[in-house]
């Protein structure tokens, strides 16, 4: 039968990978627990509350009710010394001392570098005004709304995947063709009647097998925990999933097609992976690098592959409207794999 080597050895890849807890931690288990790390330290938590002191004296009392009806502000009233370690240590973002006499000014004293400080004493001279018999000519009301998929692990579950995919298929396949290399197992099999293009195909097919378990495990926890949804279509996230793994797969097998030993193979997984990790927004959004890198970085695979499944997840986008990331991963797919089958060693 035609396809029964390529099957005996994609088996054989599964079971391998079913025996080594490690790497079942790895691909498992390690996205679940940074899932549940980020999702908590950068959970809702409504507006943040400013910290203010108030300096000790006369009228200290009176302007700490003030500002104490206010929701968004914990105010406290210290001594001089206190006030300025705790403005120095940022346990407070703001010192205001009350004037000493009638008609003599308040004094806020901060740190203008910091955003946060310039935000409270906007709002705490707002309140103190106000509390001094100030009125808006304009009538307002405050309407708060949050969009589906805006929170932080909404945004952050599809860059774990593709962190997980990525990580994966990278070792998967360069990590054990090397290890193979350095043992000379590839040189004995390359001189049985397998055919070279089963024993390559067979990493491919094997490391797909877990894409949909790994899509399923790591929404089914997302979705448990922090209440993450797929708005857009679950078979167009898979699709995805499996498009993804075979273009980072072309990568491993680039990685293992030259490689003699496992500290080379190990030194070109982390040249790959640890750059796209960093660029390509797993943790934070590539907007924050120059204006002129983003060409460059909406070019890597994991950028396509991020950009393409938060549109699919998050904005409920159809997986047809991706047009520019499919392709750079089909591109990347191709590219990768042809270049790899041209330069691989058997020896």
């Amino acid at each position: 039968m035609t396809g029964g080597p390529l099957w005996a050895l994609s088996a054989a890849r599964i079971k391998q990978f079913l025996r080594e807890p490690g790497a079942l931690f790895w691909t498992f288990g390690f996205p679940l627990l940074i899932t549940v790390a980020l999702g908590i330290a950068f959970r809702n938590q409504g507006p943040t509350k400013s910290q203010i002191a108030v300096l000790e004296g006369p009228g200290a009392t009176t302007v700490a009710a003030t500002l104490a009806d206010d929701s968004g502000i914990v105010v406290t009233i210290v001594d001089p010394e206190r006030a300025a370690k705790r403005l120095g240590a940022g346990e407070v973002v703001l010192i205001v001392v009350p004037p000493a006499t009638p008609g003599a000014p308040f004094v806020y004293r901060y740190d203008p570098s910091r955003p946060d400080a310039l935000a409270a004493r906007r709002l705490v001279d707002e309140r103190l005004q106000r509390g001094a018999g100030r009125r808006d000519p304009l009538s307002i009301r405050d309407e708060t709304v949050v969009a589906r998929g805006s929170r932080y692990v909404d945004w952050l579950v599809p860059g774990l995947l593709g962190m997980q995919l990525l990580n994966g298929a990278m070792w998967g396949a360069a990590f054990n063709i090397v290890n193979a290399r350095q043992r000379k197992l590839l040189k004995r099999l390359a001189a049985t009647p397998m055919r070279r293009s089963d024993y390559l195909l067979s990493f491919r097919v094997s490391g797909l097998v877990f894409v949909p378990i790994q899509v399923l495990v790591l929404f089914a926890f997302a979705h448990l925990t922090f209440g993450v949804t797929i708005h857009g279509s679950p078979v167009a996230a898979l699709a995805l999933a499996l498009l993804g793994s075979w273009s980072f797969a072309g990568l491993g097998l680039l990685c293992a097609s030259r490689a003699q030993n496992s500290e080379t193979a190990n030194g070109l997984i982390n040249l790959i992976t640890l750059p796209m990790m960093v660029l390509s927004g797993v943790f934070f959004s590539s907007s924050r690098f120059p204006a002129i890198l983003q060409p460059a970085i909406r070019l890597l695979p994991m950028s396509a592959f991020n950009e393409a499944l938060r549109h699919v997840v998050n904005d409920g986008a159809s997986i047809f409207s991706q047009g520019f990331p499919l392709a750079v991963l089909v591109g990347w797919a191709l590219c990768t794999s042809v270049l790899a089958v041209r330069i691989f060693r058997w020896t």
